[in-house]
């Protein structure tokens, strides 16, 4: 039978500790908090961003079920030209031109499940004193005018520090349209390559 020092028990006990320690540092969360748009007087968030029931009856849709990549028979009603198809859980013609139109701009986070892609600050080298950040929702299987949400936030260097500043309200509204724009171009190349 071996029997070890105190000191190579201390070590391995002090060793285990601070491994015990970077794994639990690492499963914690930062309190960061981000400041998102609330909906406004009486628009209301869609079902998918807020506590109520989605009115297509379940979390995945319609009715019909959940079908994994398309590879279950697919859903007929989200034929049609609606660009939903494939892998993703979106309008794939809305999903890429939403990536194209802010491709300038580095990415935090693109969910093509759920339909959110969003931006890290970027500031113009025109413009050095603001910065600019985005945030693009995309509602649904269908490429449909209704069927994105852009939020844009904007601040501007002031005294050494970046405060938030007004961003006007045709701006989102330009975004949206470049987008649906851009996604209308795709889907007509996709099918004239058919």
């Amino acid at each position: 039978m071996k029997f070890y020092s105190r000191r190579t028990i201390r070590r391995t006990g002090i060793t285990a500790v601070m491994a015990c320690a970077f794994v639990l540092t690492g499963c914690s969360s930062s309190n960061t908090e981000y400041a998102y748009p609330e909906s406004q007087g009486n628009e209301r968030l869609p079902a998918k961003y807020s506590n109520e029931k989605s009115q297509d009856g379940s979390i995945f849709g319609d009715d019909d079920g959940f079908d994994l990549f398309g590879l279950f028979g697919g859903n007929s009603k989200n034929g049609g030209g609606g660009g939903g198809g494939g892998g993703i859980g979106v309008n794939s013609f809305l999903w890429r031109a939403s990536l194209d139109t802010v491709s300038f701009m580095p990415l935090t986070s693109a969910d093509p499940f759920g339909g959110v892609i969003i931006t890290d600050w970027y500031t113009p080298p025109e413009s050095p004193g603001e910065r600019f950040k985005m945030n693009i929702y995309i509602l649904g299987r269908q490429l449909r005018a209704d069927g994105i949400r852009v939020a844009v936030f904007r601040q501007a260097h002031r005294a050494g520090a970046w405060a938030d500043a007004k961003v006007k309200t045709e701006t989102s509204t330009n975004l949206e349209n470049q987008i649906l724009t851009r996604a209308r171009q795709l889907r007509v190349a996709s099918a004239s390559s058919r």
